[in-house]
């Protein structure tokens, strides 16, 4: 029996029941305290041009999915097409946004990065893709609210598009 418990078997021993413990007796003193805020879900569509080049714009449409409240992160996957047929541009990006009121309408900012995958517009989409870049920007826009529903215009800069703008609406869940 005594060669059951010794020195390095307890060592081993003691500091797992030790932690058990500690969590069991600590644990129902943080349950008492308010839980955060939970956050929605936001889904939605839109349409929007963007300056891929100084001569042209590029018109496309995206999906959206962000989850949040006043700050809130996303993904964004943008299509466009070039006016001047030479390329239609693939955005894909990560979204950042902070409202500066409150979480379902009123002004807001958003920062996005992500690739830009460039494809000829030949009808042949390859993949890898003809060619890329990181895409970043500034997003600067107002959600008007309308129960569940809601509209969101906005304006952009950033690389390599130079400038933006567009118009989203959506669902909240």
């Amino acid at each position: 029996m005594r060669a059951l418990f010794n020195n390095e078997t307890r060592r081993n021993f003691i500091f797992p029941a030790s932690a058990v413990i500690i969590i069991l007796t600590v644990s129902p003193v943080f349950s008492q305290e308010r839980t955060a805020e939970r956050g929605n879900l936001w889904i939605y569509g839109g349409v929007e041009t963007a300056m891929y080049s100084i001569s042209g714009a590029a018109f496309g449409g995206g999906l959206t999915l962000m989850y949040g409240g006043r700050a809130s992160m996303g993904f964004r996957a943008v299509y466009f097409a070039d006016l001047e047929e030479l390329l239609n541009i693939l955005e894909l990006n990560l979204l950042l946004r902070f409202f500066f009121m409150d979480s379902y309408s009123g002004p807001f900012i958003q920062l996005s990065g992500g690739p830009a995958f460039f494809f000829r517009q030949d009808g042949d989409i390859t993949i890898p893709a003809y060619w890329g870049m990181m895409s970043a920007g500034l997003t600067l826009g107002w959600r008007f609210f309308f129960g569940r529903m809601f509209a969101e215009p906005f304006i952009r800069g950033g690389y390599p598009y130079i400038a933006g703008a567009g118009l989203s609406a959506g669902i909240r869940f």
